[in-house]
């Protein structure tokens, strides 16, 4: 008889029990809410391997289109014989416990006035007690939170999850794809996943949930949108706008904020409680970047800086208060797991950093844990090592004509050409995003006085591997801050300072937004941008 894997942990397999059932015997807990009659579409779960070992799919999984998801309950073990392996679409991953703290004035719109709660001056509530928020920011990778005092703007907790949409894509445009034949499935599985946390808060916290009187989302404008339940395919097309930036532009709204009520969304909380979506500063460039700007103090600052926001799609603001050009690179997902045969999340057992001596390769890995594969300040790491050796070239080739470069040969981890192509062509998206938008400000990278890097991975980078390689501009290192999770920073500023989510709705309405594609010279600077070479030093001069 055959063993079923869930990491590390090994059961033996038996005929006709679902995956649901072994996630059961393993304490794993699945996300569901129809007693697992294959309705709610909320256990999703990846089967690494062994799927020819389970029953066909059922028409309730005709919404996964890719034959390695599953829905928990539905997937029942039909040859107890070949070994099955599956993974829970809720990994955790690390939290970045360090960002920028830039600490306003408590001002928040839901308050305590004597014996009441109030919601911007109307009263929603009795006093219970507590006056919690939420600030959420939406990754297209990872969703993180932070549960605030209103009371006395204290964090309480901060949690964070893997996004669970990635079986409709492991990009924007891929999900927005998918939404457009399954609409709202995205939607829900998202809402889902943030009931489940809050939920999982509560219990641990001791704290009800009807106590969490106010909401903020931040993330990309798909993310954003698809929360709301809004339709996303014109953010899939030329403009990439959003039907909220649409409405804007026609005049048919003040800004790009959205408010909902909490029983609206089926957001188990507060029922009357408001939820607040960031204002988008334009196409795929959303709120995620509203709240990073307020977060380093972008909207006060007389200095012209950079902000590089590095994910899945890297945004990039360079200015100061007085004016601000925007830009959005599609990376695509390979430093953050995706298109990289060994590339995986920031999570316990990812190889986070990387030195190359006499072709040993020493690393170390997140938690200590064994390797498991290599995330993306890893692969940053590990092809600055790779040229300085002379193990590839800057064209992204092995020296040795060979097709992959053994990482941890025990563990069969390696990076082969191919994945070097992804890599390449995800640095060119950053490298072209950065280099347009500092030329058409008329800003060399030495002139600016700070270079802030958020989001994703780049609280852990090295940043002269990164210099190295073209992945940022050559700034100096005492004028770079890595701010970690700024976007969740930023949240939290929204939620706690009814002035600055105003002065942030004003700030968006004016911040100019370049569309890379239509530069001239953009293919030319892509070509240049996927050699692993350091970036030209001033792009003002071209």
């Amino acid at each position: 008889m055959s063993p079923l894997h869930h990491g590390d942990e090994v059961l033996a397999l038996v005929a006709d029990q679902s995956i649901f059932e072994y996630a059961d015997q393993l304490n794993i807990r699945v996300p569901t809410s129809c007693g697992r009659t294959g309705e709610c579409h909320e256990c999703i779960v990846e089967v690494k391997r062994g799927q020819d070992a389970l029953n066909d799919p059922v028409d309730s999984e005709s919404f996964l289109l890719n034959e390695n998801y599953r829905l928990a309950c539905q997937a029942v073990v039909k040859n107890p014989n070949t070994d099955i392996e599956f993974a829970v679409l809720r990994r955790q991953p690390r939290i970045m416990t360090r960002t920028v703290s830039r600490g306003v004035s408590l001002d928040p719109l839901t308050t305590r006035v004597g014996d009441d709660v109030v919601f911007g001056g109307e009263v929603i509530d009795l006093y219970r007690g507590h006056v919690y928020g939420l600030a959420i920011d939406i990754g297209t990778t990872t969703v993180v939170l932070n549960l605030v005092d209103l009371e006395s703007g204290k964090i309480i907790h901060t949690g964070s999850f893997e996004n669970p949409q990635r079986f409709g894509g492991s990009d924007t445009m891929r999900r927005i794809s998918y939404d457009a034949t399954y609409q709202g499935e995205l939607a829900q599985v998202m809402l889902s996943s943030i009931n489940f946390e809050i939920g999982d808060i509560a219990r641990r916290l001791k704290i009800r949930r009807r106590h969490i009187y106010e909401v903020v989302i931040v993330g990309n404008s798909t993310m954003r949108e698809l929360f709301f339940g809004l339709d996303v395919q014109s953010i899939g097309e030329t403009p990439y706008r959003s039907q909220v930036e649409e409405d804007f532009k026609a005049g048919k709204r003040q800004n790009t904020a959205l408010n909902a009520k909490a029983r609206d969304l089926d957001l188990r909380i507060f029922p009357d409680a408001n939820v607040y979506g960031a204002p988008l500063v334009g196409s795929h460039i959303g709120g995620d970047i509203s709240a990073d700007i307020l977060a380093i103090g972008m909207d006060e600052s007389e200095d012209v800086v950079a902000l590089v926001d590095i994910g899945t799609n890297t945004e990039v603001i360079v200015g100061n208060r007085h004016r601000m050009l925007a830009a959005s690179c599609p990376a695509g997902p390979a430093f953050e797991g995706g298109e990289v045969t060994f590339g995986m999340p920031g999570y316990s057992g990812a190889i986070e950093s990387v030195h190359i001596n006499d072709l040993e390769v020493e690393f170390k890995t997140i938690g200590d844990a064994p390797p498991e594969g290599i995330c993306g300040s890893g692969l940053v790491d590990l092809l600055a090592e790779l040229v300085r050796t002379g193990n590839m070239n800057e064209l992204g080739v092995l020296t040795n004509g060979s097709s992959e470069f053994d990482v941890v040969a025990e563990r069969g981890i390696t990076i082969s050409r191919a994945d070097m192509s992804a890599l390449a062509q995800a640095k060119a998206a950053n490298y072209c995003g950065q280099w347009i938008v500092l030329r058409e400000h008329g800003t060399a990278p030495e002139e600016l006085s700070r270079l802030y890097l958020a989001g994703g991975f780049a609280n852990y980078i090295d940043v002269n591997n990164a210099k190295d390689i073209g992945f940022i501009p050559d700034v100096p290192n005492s004028r770079i801050s890595q701010v970690g999770n700024a976007a969740l920073e930023g949240a939290t500023i929204m939620l706690t300072s009814q002035q600055k989510r105003h002065d942030i709705e004003q700030l968006t309405r004016d911040i100019d937004h370049i569309q890379l594609e239509t530069q001239t010279d953009f293919f030319d600077l892509f070509v240049e941008g996927c050699q692993f070479k350091p970036m030209k030093s001033n792009p003002t001069a071209d």
